[in-house]
């Protein structure tokens, strides 16, 4: 097979995907790399976790660093204040912040730089890092084109752009937005677009920005990949199916329960705290910092159980989830695929599990039908055999926190850089509001400390999409953070 070095990444590149672990190109990498490196367009199809994010960063900062090298050798200065070389285009934050993660430890090893923008959190920091002179701008279409508008940034300079998981921001109503981004960068630059599927408005992008593209298709994205085993699990009432999830909740790996509303992920959340499994949510109620917080905690190990929206079905990739419980069934298929695509990750297998009651039984067959799903439902209680299995080795009981120090803890890890990620898990990540709030509430306090996913944060212990799929990173105790004998949740 062939290996990076010879698909003709630099060496510097090379030596750091080595140290993260990533040592065998994917297919859609090594049958992409050829034609992004000779800087043909390209069009980039298939399912999350098919290694997407380093088939289109490892060709951008190799391109970018031989540009950087030409105009040193011409005399002419590189980086421009405010005029980025290289933009990406993703629908979320979350997103945006993990091709980062992925991004910068290879641009930084070819001396670029890379900055995110998005929405949601002060734009000062992002004009500072724009004002000091960036490569690579990864950014969310909202806060770009407000930056735009205010003449903060030109993308007159752009050589690449990026635009992933474009399906995803043709389903949030973002095509607009990205048309009139992709208007103002030059026509003669080299682009690449990766997405699931080309519905929805896709095909429309790829017809007016891409020119004469080499398309890589590496398997077919509305299927599931093999190694993902999916149970229908039809429960009685909704009593049998509040035991039932505290179960599949109670094991020892990663797991990810999805809900239907943001109300419903964080009350989950709390209660499964309450009853001694430490639990995060993550839905769009919450801040950038409890956001990052959350994820944080639940990438380093720190906390196990992750309740979350549909925010959390694309975009967050976090390896070693052996478990998806589809709580409440979406409302359609592709949505079904996406939040299950959070398990059986680069070649690794993984369980998905829907919840049914009777009432949903219609909504479900059609559910599993489109999405090419195979199961059929099985009538079972808590403490059944099938149920048993999925949960695996039961984690030990974690105390919860008392609710007045909980509330304390919030207050003080409110203001602090960095904070911790234990009492995230005890209210269910609460946001907002500050110390007093969470008080008056008895509510928990700030979430889990910073580092990513990706190819970079895989050198720092929290597992990329490649690097160590055979480990499994527990990390270390965070201050605050539940603990379980002999093992941490």
């Amino acid at each position: 097979m062939t290996s990076f070095a010879e698909l003709g990444l630099p060496a510097p590149v090379v030596e750091h995907l080595t140290r993260a672990g990533i040592t065998t190109p994917f297919p859609i990498q090594s049958a992409s790399l050829p034609d992004s490196l000779a800087g043909r367009d390209v069009l980039g199809r298939g399912r999350t976790g098919s290694g997407k994010t380093l088939a289109f960063s490892l060709p951008a900062v190799t391109l970018l660093a031989r540009s950087a090298a030409r105009a040193k050798a011409a005399g002419r200065s590189r980086r421009v204040p405010n005029r980025p070389t290289c933009l990406v285009l993703c629908p979320t934050r979350e997103l945006a912040n993990q091709i980062d993660a992925t991004m910068k430890p290879l641009a930084e090893s070819l001396g670029l730089r890379t900055t995110t923008i998005f929405g949601g959190v002060a734009q000062s920091r992002q004009v500072t890092a724009l004002g000091q002179g960036v490569d690579v701008v990864i950014a969310c279409p909202g806060r770009l084109e407000d930056l735009l508008g205010q003449k903060v940034l030109t993308l007159d300079d752009v050589e690449i752009t990026i635009l992933d998981e474009a399906d995803h921001m043709a389903d949030l109503g973002f095509l607009p937005g990205v048309k009139r981004i992709m208007d103002r960068t030059p026509r003669d630059g080299q682009r690449m677009l990766f997405s699931a599927t080309l519905d929805n408005g896709v095909d429309v992008l790829v017809k007016r920005y891409l020119k004469n593209p080499v398309t890589h298709s590496v398997d077919e994205a509305a299927a599931p990949p093999p190694q993902m085993t999916h149970h229908i699990l039809a429960v009685a009432d909704k009593e049998a199916k509040k035991r039932l999830v505290h179960d599949l909740a109670s094991g020892t790996g990663r797991r990810v329960l999805f809900t239907r509303t943001k109300h419903q992920a964080k009350k989950l959340a709390r209660q499964l705290t309450a009853a001694g499994v430490p639990a995060v949510d993550l839905h769009g109620n919450l801040g950038q910092g409890a956001r990052e917080r959350n994820l944080a905690a639940f990438s380093s190990g720190d906390v196990k159980v992750m309740v979350a929206t549909d925010i959390a079905a694309r975009g967050i990739h976090v390896d070693e989830v052996e478990l998806v419980v589809h709580v409440d069934p979406p409302a359609e298929h592709k949505a079904y695929l996406h939040r299950s695509g959070r398990t059986a990750r680069a070649g690794s297998g993984g369980d998905v599990v829907t919840l049914m009651l009777p009432e949903e039984r219609g909504d479900v067959r059609d559910l599993t039908r489109k999405a090419k799903i195979s199961a059929k439902p099985q009538q079972v209680a808590p403490g059944d055999a099938v149920v048993t299995a999925l949960v695996g080795e039961v984690a030990p009981y974690v105390t919860p926190p008392e609710p007045a120090a909980q509330g304390q803890q919030g207050g003080r890890q409110q203001g602090r850089s960095g904070g911790r990620s234990g009492q995230a898990a005890g209210n269910g990540g609460s946001n907002g509001g500050g110390g007093r709030r969470r008080r008056r509430r008895g509510g928990g306090g700030g979430g889990g400390g910073g580092g990513q996913n990706g190819a970079g944060a895989a050198q720092a212990g929290s597992g990329s999409t490649q690097g160590r799929q055979g480990s499994r990173n527990q990390g270390g105790r965070r201050s605050g953070a539940p603990r379980r004998s002999g093992s941490s949740r």
